[in-house]
């Protein structure tokens, strides 16, 4: 067998959520997947996250394939649509929790934020988000199944110091981009810093976290080109990765596009979407010039 032959083939994707307009952010990382995808002779493929069924609609992933499709994007095979895979989130998560990893939790966000009010030296995650307690964390069945019975809305979070013993070693990851701070090659994972983060939802059987993990395994994803903002979640991914023995990609962080104030852009501004421009009379290699592509 040649070499070229024996080398497993490069697979990239672009995984946008219907949940609003596609701005110039979302071109970057579009454009950028693919050109990096045929430069390395590899796959591109499309994955759309909807498993908010509330947020994400027929209407919006219709208008978002319809940006994709004008400014150049084209990708292999058919999309896959997570809200059609359900049933493996929910096994993964189900398999974390058989093994104590993953606890029910009940404090709301308005809860949450109170505590950490009051705690000048409260922990917050990457996100700016307060840590969560873990109040839970010490529960007899019986108090949780208690909870439960009387309807009470929880999250399944996870255990995070119980997940990094069961990891059972320091994780890092392989960096190419130079949009992470600077930081390249083996990048030291720090899960620790997101806390018990949450895995599931009483409704939802996955947060982004648990179904990005498990979709780039299945779907055999090498390379993961994405914004910066999503840098440090790569270390909850990783440990995700160890948990559930499936494969960590390669990942390739990029610059972010910024509005006027500096902050990265949103689906609800208007000026910076996709279909605004396209109105506006700017053509597909002029959004390329954009942003700087």
């Amino acid at each position: 067998m040649t070499q070229a032959r024996a080398q497993k083939r490069l697979v990239f994707r672009f995984a946008p959520s219907p949940n609003g307009r596609l701005h110039l952010g979302h071109a970057l990382s579009a454009l950028l997947n693919l050109k990096m995808a045929r430069e390395a002779g590899g796959a591109m493929l499309l994955r759309i996250e909807d498993i908010d069924r509330v947020r994400c609609t027929p209407k919006l992933e219709a208008m978002m394939l319809a940006d994709l499709e004008w400014i150049g994007f084209e990708w292999d095979g058919e999309p896959r649509r997570q809200s059609m895979h359900f049933g493996q989130y929910k096994a993964a998560l189900d398999e974390l929790q058989a093994r104590g990893l993953v606890y029910p939790a009940f404090l709301s966000r308005t809860q949450i934020k109170a505590l950490a009010a009051a705690d000048p030296l409260w922990p917050s995650d990457p996100d700016g988000a307060p840590h969560y307690p873990g109040s839970e964390r010490s529960h007899s069945l019986a108090q949780t199944e208690a909870l439960m019975a009387g309807g009470a809305d929880f999250a399944l979070r996870i255990d995070m110091e119980k997940a990094i013993a069961a990891a059972g070693k320091p994780l890092s990851w392989r960096e190419t981009g130079a949009g992470s701070g600077g930081k390249t090659g083996m990048v030291e994972a720090r899960p620790q810093c997101w806390g018990d983060a949450i895995l599931g939802r009483k409704d939802t059987p996955a947060s982004y976290h648990l179904a990005c993990v498990l979709d780039d395994a299945l779907q055999g994803v090498t390379h993961v080109v994405r914004g910066a903002d999503l840098f440090h979640a790569t270390s909850i991914h990783l440990l995700l990765q160890e948990l559930l023995a499936l494969p960590a990609p390669v990942y390739h962080h990029h610059r972010l596009i910024l509005g006027p104030d500096g902050t990265k852009l949103s689906k609800s501004r208007a000026d910076t979407a996709i279909a605004h421009l396209r109105d506006a009379g700017v053509t597909p290699p002029e959004i390329r010039r954009m942003i700087g592509l």
